[in-house]
C-alpha cells in the first residue's frame, strides 16, 4: 500500500510553510484581521507566564496526527528545525515539566477539545519570532494521534486561507483537501481512523466521540452509493487466530456505532480483521505495537 510522503501545509504568513507528516487532517480553525495576542515567551513562574504583546492578523488552526506514532518530542523537532530553516528565531520552548505544567498549558490560549487534545503529562510549547511575524507551536498526544496547534501572527497582513496538499513516493497527488476521512479514502484508497480507543484486550469501542467516526458517517449518509470496509489491525502479542479473531470483532464494534449511533446504512457497511498482518510499526516497542492496533477503513466502490 503506497502511503503519502508528507503534508505541506502553507500557513498565514505569504512566506511561511510547514510540512506535517502524514495522517495530518484540521481540526479547528479561527482568524481574524486584527487581534492582540500575549505570546508565552518563558515559563509559569510566581503565579504568571512571561509573554510579548503583539497585534496584527492572527491564525489558530489545531491538527490531528493519525497514524505516525511519533513522539511529541520528535514532531516539535521536526517542525522547530523547519522554522529555523525559514530565518525563524527561536524565542521559548518547553516541555510540561519546565513550561509550569497544569498552570502554563491554562494559561495559554487554544482551540480546545475535541480539536486540540492537550496530555497535561505529554505536551511541548514553542514560541519564535522573524521580522513582524511571530508563531507558537504546541504538541500534544493521545493514545492513538498527535496533536499540534499552530499560531501565527502577523503584522500588517490578512489572514491567508489554508492550503493543503499531499505528495506520493511515486508522484504527486492533484491538490486536495482532507478536512474529512472521505476525501482521504477518495484520493489515497483507505483512512486510518486515529482517535478510537478500546480497553486493552477488549473489542468494544469505547464511549467517547470521536471526530473521525463523525466525518465518515457524513460522508457515507451523503453518498449513499459508495461502500466501504472498516478493517480492524492488532500487534503482534498472542497467537494470529486469537488476534484475527480480536481485529474483526473491533472492526465490527466500529460497524455498529456507525449504524447505531449514526444512522448509517449497514448495507454501505463490511467489517473485517487481520490480526498482526499488516504492521505499520515494528512490534518490538511498546509504541510501535500501539500503532499497529488501529481500526483503518477502506473505500471499496470502484466508481
Amino acid at each position: 500500500m503506497i502511503r503519502p510522503a508528507l503534508i505541506s501545509l502553507l500557513l498565514a504568513s505569504p512566506a511561511m510553510a510547514l510540512d506535517l507528516p502524514v495522517g495530518a487532517v484540521m481540526t479547528g480553525e479561527d482568524t481574524a484581521h486584527a487581534g492582540n495576542v500575549a505570546l508565552p515567551v518563558g515559563p509559569w513562574r510566581e503565579g504568571a507566564v512571561e509573554t510579548l504583546a503583539l497585534q496584527g492578523a492572527v491564525s489558530k488552526q489545531a491538527w490531528r496526527i493519525g497514524g505516525s506514532g511519533q513522539t511529541t518530542t520528535q514532531l516539535m523537532d521536526l517542525l522547530r528545525g523547519q522554522l529555523q530553516d525559514d530565518g525563524y528565531e527561536i524565542l521559548f520552548t518547553c516541555d510540561q515539566n519546565s513550561c509550569g505544567g497544569f498552570d502554563f498549558r491554562f494559561a495559554t490560549k487554544e482551540l480546545g477539545e475535541p480539536a486540540m487534545h492537550v496530555d497535561l503529562g505529554d505536551f511541548r510549547f514553542l514560541s519564535a519570532g522573524r521580522q513582524d511575524s511571530h508563531v507558537s507551536l504546541l504538541i500534544s498526544r493521545s493514545p492513538g494521534a498527535g496533536y499540534v496547534q499552530i499560531v501565527t501572527i502577523d503584522a500588517g497582513e490578512d489572514p491567508a486561507p489554508v492550503t493543503v496538499t499531499s505528495s506520493m513516493a511515486n508522484g504527486t497527488l492533484p491538490e486536495i483537501p482532507i478536512e474529512a476521512v472521505g476525501k482521504q479514502m477518495e484520493h489515497l484508497g483507505f483512512a486510518e481512523l486515529s482517535d478510537l480507543v478500546f480497553a486493552t484486550g477488549s473489542s468494544n469501542l469505547g464511549e467517547g466521540d470521536f471526530p473521525s467516526l463523525a466525518e465518515l458517517a457524513a460522508y457515507l449518509v451523503a453518498n449513499p452509493d459508495k461502500r466501504i470496509t472498516l478493517v480492524g489491525h492488532t500487534d503482534a502479542v498472542g497467537s494470529l487466530a486469537a488476534n484475527t479473531a480480536l481485529s474483526k470483532q473491533r472492526a465490527g464494534s466500529v460497524r455498529q456505532r456507525l449504524v447505531d449511533r449514526y444512522g448509517v446504512p449497514g448495507t454501505q457497511v463490511a467489517a473485517d480483521g487481520i490480526g498482526f498482518l499488516s504492521p505499520i510499526a515494528t512490534n518490538q516497542s511498546e509504541e510501535g505495537r500501539e500503532r499497529n492496533r488501529r481500526v483503518e477503513v477502506i473505500l471499496t466502490t470502484t466508481e
